[in-house]
């Protein structure tokens, strides 16, 4: 099977991607000791999408730990014919704020590192996103999730309002009755 990315495994039905390892040292009597900090996106590519972070004393091991948990946190986005966004959304997270904006198809993937690894695993193809505010990798995708669980579809805010999809959403192509 051929790998798309050194950074990227399949695994069973998820795929997984390492966002950021952090290196951090504990000063003892011997000398430093080392830690490492594995930030790990995972999704199906079809609309589910989980982010989750690990630590130990070893690589292979933070980065277990963190697709671990990264698997525990998955949450379902709804998407618009499968390959962008319902609609515009914005999210917050300590200092950072993202603006996530739904695009043509044929456009791609427009967003900076962290972001673009939540849009590869969750499945989207044609989105446009932008991050004001922090470049901190956990602040970025934390935001990124803020933001896509504010996206409803518009089945969902029709079955809220107790309408008809077609009520909520109007007729696309300008034609009138």
């Amino acid at each position: 099977m051929a790998r798309p990315d050194s950074n990227e495994r399949a695994d069973s039905e998820f795929v997984d991607k390492l966002v950021s390892i952090n290196r951090v040292a504990k000063v003892v009597k011997g000398g430093r000791r080392f830690g490492f900090a594995a930030l790990v996106v995972v999704g199906d590519q079809k609309g589910r999408v989980g982010y989750g972070s690990g630590k130990a004393r070893e690589v292979p091991e933070a980065i277990r730990k963190a697709t671990e948990r990264a698997k525990r946190n998955v949450i379902r986005v709804p998407l618009r014919r499968g390959r962008t966004l319902h609609h515009d959304v914005e999210g917050r997270h300590g200092a950072g704020k993202v603006v996530l904006r739904a695009a043509d198809a044929g456009t791609g993937i427009i967003a900076g590192g962290p972001m673009r690894a939540v849009f590869e695993t969750l499945g989207v193809q044609d989105v446009v996103a932008k991050s004001i505010g922090t470049s901190n990798p956990h602040n970025m995708i934390k935001a990124t999730f803020d933001a896509l669980l504010n996206l409803m579809s518009p089945r969902h805010v029709a079955a809220k309002r107790g309408k008809k999809v077609g009520e909520i959403i109007g007729r696309r192509d300008g034609a009138e009755e």
